[in-house]
């Protein structure tokens, strides 16, 4: 399967950088073909500038500047998000590549039999490898957003009965070594067996 990691930390030591390479090797080992873009490595600009809003619904007004992320999208058979949960939801950088990135022509059409068409349907299946500050039960009571914004959102963009792969490690800033351990040992197996 060709598999599209998009990875989203500010820091390449951080616990996330490690949850990133952790998936790289399982689904590599596994025998998937993977393309990785780490957000902030490469200096990806989240933000929707007035001209490229202005041009937003054009499908030929592609931004140069991301012409290789919807290459990379359009190749993929499954896509796998790696991120940090801040305030209940992706990092700023996630969301606005999300915002640039999966575009009318991209990843929808408007209009049609239904509001939105999509367009991605080369993706079957994605998997978010995530941490949560927080316990399970706040999650549930403030309403799980960032699955909610997954789940509802994005994958109805692509492929029809598109699976979802939920893996993450709550009470991330109390877990101890011997908890984050076992939670890379979950992401590997969890990984490996797609």
């Amino acid at each position: 399967m060709r598999v599209l990691l998009v990875h989203c930390h500010p820091r390449g030591d951080s616990y996330s950088a490690a949850l990133r390479d952790t998936a790289l090797s399982a689904l590599e080992a596994a025998g998937h073909g993977v393309e990785s873009i780490d957000l902030y490595a490469e200096q990806f600009d989240p933000r929707l500038s007035a001209e490229e809003r202005g041009a937003y619904y054009d499908e030929a007004a592609l931004p140069p500047d991301i012409a290789a992320h919807v290459a990379a999208l359009r190749r993929a058979e499954m896509l796998v998000l790696v991120y940090p949960t801040w305030w209940f939801g992706m990092p700023a950088m996630l969301k606005g590549w999300f915002d640039r990135v999966w575009r009318p022509g991209v990843a929808f059409a408007l209009g049609g039999v239904r509001v939105l068409e999509p367009r991605l349907t080369n993706i079957r299946r994605i998997a978010v490898v995530t941490t949560y500050g927080s316990p399970r039960w706040l999650l549930w009571l403030v309403g799980w957003p960032d699955w909610r914004l997954v789940r509802r959102g994005i994958c109805v963009l692509c492929a029809p009965r598109c699976r979802l792969d939920w893996i993450a490690l709550n009470g991330m800033d109390g877990a101890t070594q011997i908890a984050r351990d076992r939670f890379l040992a979950l992401v590997r197996r969890k990984l490996a067996r797609v």
